[in-house]
């Protein structure tokens, strides 16, 4: 059955509305497991640094040439929710199975096959958007955002679980730290269940069929043709590093802010009122995505008061200064402030 929307009206908001529904389940599965991984791999499984390295490079030379093949199947064979329907419960058993598994070479494999599945879906999700929604420049937007709120919905969700039942109350960091990285599994079985409704939930979506476009076979080809022009070179080079330490706050931040929790002997009002919201760990890097939305949400007024270079630069700005309050002010106040900085890098940086 075709199920393409191609009425307007009162069918728009509905529409609207399985869309957001679709970037929600989208990113809360990719945001349940991705900021506890490093402590899961390092505090639970005992891997090296080496060996997480490899792991977090397995799945992220999957995505690199995953959209590349779900890209010409989507373009010139099958329809966009079918192949979002069958990557998402393939990569719901791959995710269950990271979880579950202790063993360094299955881990390493699991994440190169996750990757090649995953990547792909988050493109394929927007051109599915695109394909319905009356206005690109006015719609996708507010649907967009329910991607953010699903991955602070399920980090304060996985945070909740860490700090309730994973957490020991009457001995040492270590012991706690240690209890809370075992207790991070669940956060994979979390993401499979959202990976298999998220799987089933796509083959009801509005009907996207292969456009066939022949053109679109050298797309690739034009778009490394555009790296080299110049501005883009420039941009290019910034955008590296950049990207390299944007990788080192997901990676690395979890475990750090978990330290800096699990480090307070006496905590006041005020630690744990952020506990008994946030959890631990993941679910205060959430406050990152809180800002972002804020940031993203202030983005027409801000293009109108700075330039694209001005904000490239407030971006910069905000990654250093997260780091250095990081470095050097390793308490909980000054933490969160890190996190919140979040919101400038992603939205002055990232997303301009």
């Amino acid at each position: 059955m075709n199920s393409t929307i191609t009425a307007p009206g009162s069918s728009i908001p509905y529409l609207r509305s399985r869309l957001s529904l679709m970037m929600f389940l989208q990113y809360a599965i990719w945001g349940a497991w991705l900021p506890i991984l490093y402590s899961f791999l390092s505090g639970h499984l005992k891997f090296t640094g080496e060996q997480i390295g490899y792991c977090f490079s397995a799945g992220a030379l999957g995505a690199i040439f995953g959209p590349f093949l779900a890209g010409q199947l989507a373009d010139r064979t099958f329809a966009t929710q079918k192949i979002l329907g069958v990557s998402h419960l393939v990569g719901a058993l791959l995710v269950f199975l990271m979880g579950m598994t202790g063993e360094f070479n299955y881990f390493l494999a699991l994440s190169a096959l996750y990757g090649l599945v995953y990547a792909p879906t988050m493109a394929l999700t927007n051109s599915l958007a695109f394909a319905h929604i009356p206005n690109r420049d006015t719609d996708f937007g507010p649907i967009r955002v329910w991607g953010t709120v699903g991955w602070i919905a399920v980090g304060i969700t996985v945070g909740q679980i860490l700090f309730r039942y994973h957490t020991p109350v009457g001995v040492g960091a270590d012991e706690v730290t240690a209890a809370q990285n075992a207790g991070r599994a669940v956060a994979f079985q979390i993401s499979a269940g959202l990976g298999v409704l998220m799987g089933l939930y796509c083959f009801i979506l509005p009907n996207t069929p292969p456009s066939r476009n022949a053109k679109q076979n050298t797309a690739w080809l034009e778009a490394f043709g555009e790296v080299a022009k110049m501005p883009l070179v420039l941009l290019f080079l910034i955008a590296v590093p950049v990207s390299i330490i944007h990788q080192f706050y997901f990676v690395q931040a979890d475990a750090f802010i978990g330290s800096v929790q699990a480090s307070i002997v006496e905590k006041g009002a005020f630690e744990k009122t952020i506990s008994e919201v946030f959890g631990v760990g993941g679910g205060l890097m959430t406050i990152g995505q809180m800002t972002e939305i804020l940031v993203l949400a202030m983005m027409p007024f801000l293009t109108k008061w700075f330039t694209r270079k001005h904000l490239l630069l407030i971006g910069l700005a905000a990654y250093a200064l997260r780091m250095a309050l990081w470095a050097f002010m390793p308490t909980l106040p000054f933490v969160m402030a890190g996190i919140a900085l979040h919101g400038l890098c992603f939205g002055c940086f990232i997303f301009v």
